[in-house]
């Protein structure tokens, strides 16, 4: 009996798969427990549709992600921190602060976790931060980081 996977099962298949499974199988256990229905023409039509959706979907994320780029690659994020001499900072500008600065000067929310920095900025100057805006979409941001008191 063919089957379309509404979640995944494992050992059988993954959310959205038609596949053939035994018939005993199919009626006791996956249709009775809901993790799949009958591949019949009306279901696979739903099923073509709701991929296209998805589709239609992530194709919007990443245009938002090319746009938040764009706007992203032309600010600079302004910090003012304490230091020594030489420049270097007591303690140090973490992506926390980052995420906090862009969010309050610019009205962009940004996760913390999304800003790739490797290890915190310990200096004053500008440093240049990468941020996953998508899993195809990288954008720099400005740090410019000041001496305050």
């Amino acid at each position: 009996m063919k089957v379309i996977f509404l979640k995944d099962v494992k050992g059988k298949g993954k959310k959205g798969e038609v596949k053939n499974v035994a018939d005993g199988y199919a009626h006791n256990f996956l249709l009775k427990q809901g993790l799949a229905i009958e591949a019949n023409q009306a279901n696979m039509s739903m099923l073509n549709a709701q991929k296209k959706k998805e589709e239609k979907h992530a194709e919007e994320e990443l245009q938002t992600a090319k746009q938040l780029k764009e706007k992203m690659e032309k600010i600079t994020v302004e910090l003012t921190a304490k230091a020594g001499e030489g420049g270097r900072l007591f303690g140090s500008i973490t992506s926390k602060q980052i995420a906090e600065a862009l969010q309050k000067s610019h009205s962009i929310k940004i996760d913390k976790r999304k800003i790739e920095l490797d290890d915190a900025i310990r200096a004053l100057g500008h440093t240049k931060v990468p941020v996953k805006l998508h899993s195809e979409v990288t954008a720099t941001l400005n740090v410019h980081v000041k001496e305050g008191n």
